[in-house]
């Protein structure tokens, strides 16, 4: 590996105290060389400590260090650290995530290797044992991890989140980075859209990180409904980049009903054959929050 790559971490925060500890000290104990890397936080005016918290625990470990804030939501949060970024790909970290200590190392060695590849997912590990709600949450992700095709990029696959992804920077330039007008969720969803029609590959590779999941039925109902007002405003930028149908309630029993098997050979577990219901019930949450933009007109003339 070409021993001048720089590797920018962007870290896109809110009222992120209670959790984001152990993000920091898995960021502090990857084998990546710590000169080598920048962190760029952006913060969202949070208000319990979180600022703090993130200066005491990094000063020690990264001499590159930018902080800036913002008001507006996650399209300019994300966009500000494309627009900072002087590494040659970006990894992105959130406050309720724990990387491995060789995830950075190793997704820049795949994306070295794969020059085609524009961005990268990772594969989530298993975390279990919050409760219901959060455990089959949590084991979809898994499911679709380690039953997935680590590796293999495909033109016309998936679009990768965020959360632990490394994006080439020369691509997300390339499409113009993040759309600025989305202060919701979808962001990610967008930008990868728009690479994959660049003809850049996406990719998920095999590199482990872990994400805590809505410990509740109410916070993940919350989520989804703010994930379906995200994707009304890509469906109105291009109705191609979200699939209804795929998104409806009844594809998710059926994705529900496919992921169970998976999630039993992982964990044994009966419950996790609850999943067709779980799935039911995000993407009911998923066209709640679509049908509201839609009725308030959020997304019909994004700028």
């Amino acid at each position: 590996m070409d021993s001048q790559i720089e590797v920018t971490v962007g870290l896109c925060v809110k009222n992120g105290a209670e959790i984001i500890k152990k993000a920091l000290g898995s960021l502090c104990k990857q084998t990546f060389p710590a000169p080598r890397i920048e962190v760029i936080v952006v913060d969202g005016n949070s208000r319990d400590g979180t600022l703090q918290i993130i200066r005491t625990n990094l000063k020690s470990c990264f001499g590159k260090i930018q902080i800036f804030q913002e008001t507006h939501g996650l399209g300019i949060a994300r966009q500000m650290v494309i627009e900072k970024a002087s590494g040659k790909y970006i990894v992105w970290l959130d406050a309720d995530m724990i990387l491995a200590p060789s995830y950075v190392e190793n997704q820049v060695l795949f994306m070295e290797q794969n020059p085609q590849v524009g961005i990268a997912g990772g594969t989530y590990t298993l975390h279990t044992g919050h409760g219901l709600a959060a455990d089959l949450e949590n084991i979809a992700y898994a499911v679709d991890s380690v039953f997935g095709r680590p590796g293999r990029a495909s033109k016309f696959g998936f679009l990768p989140g965020a959360e632990g992804a490394i994006y080439r920077v020369e691509a997300v330039r390339q499409v113009g980075g993040f759309d600025t007008q989305i202060n919701g969720a979808a962001e990610d969803t967008d930008l990868a859209y728009r690479v994959r029609a660049k003809g850049w590959q996406l990719a998920m590779t095999q590199e482990r990180f872990t994400e805590s999941t809505r410990a509740s039925w109410q916070s993940l109902w919350n989520q989804y409904v703010w994930y379906g007002r995200g994707g009304h405003y890509i469906f109105h930028k291009d109705p191609r980049s979200v699939n209804l149908l795929q998104m409806s309630p009844m594809a998710g029993f059926i994705a529900g009903i496919m992921r169970s098997p998976g999630a039993y050979l992982l964990t044994h577990n009966s419950a996790f054959f609850l999943l067709p219901v779980h799935y039911t019930y995000k993407r009911i949450a998923w066209f709640c929050g679509f049908c509201n933009a839609h009725l308030n007109g959020y997304g019909h003339k994004p700028n």
